[in-house]
C-alpha cells in the first residue's frame, strides 16, 4: 500500500509539469485564434459590401448583354 502511494505521488509529480506546460501552449493557441477570428470578424463588413457590390455590377452588366443578344436574334 505504501509503495503504491509513493508511485502514485511521483507520477503524479511527474504528470503535472508536462500537463502544465500543453495547457498553457493551448491556452496561448485559443488566444490568438480568437484574436484572429475577432479581426476577421470586424472585417467581414467591408468584405460583404465589396462582395455584394461587385455582384450587382456583374449582374447588371450580364442581364445588359442577355438583353442586346436578345434584340440582335430577334432581327436576324
Amino acid at each position: 500500500m505504501r509503495n503504491h502511494l509513493v508511485i502514485n505521488a511521483l507520477q503524479n509529480l511527474l504528470f503535472c509539469i508536462p500537463k502544465a506546460a500543453v495547457l498553457h501552449g493551448k491556452s496561448v493557441g485559443f488566444a490568438t485564434q480568437n484574436s484572429r477570428f475577432r479581426n476577421a470578424k470586424s472585417k467581414l463588413w467591408f468584405f460583404v459590401g465589396i462582395i455584394f457590390t461587385k455582384l450587382r455590377v456583374f449582374y447588371g452588366f450580364s442581364i445588359g448583354v442577355s438583353r442586346n443578344s436578345r434584340k440582335t436574334r430577334n432581327t436576324m
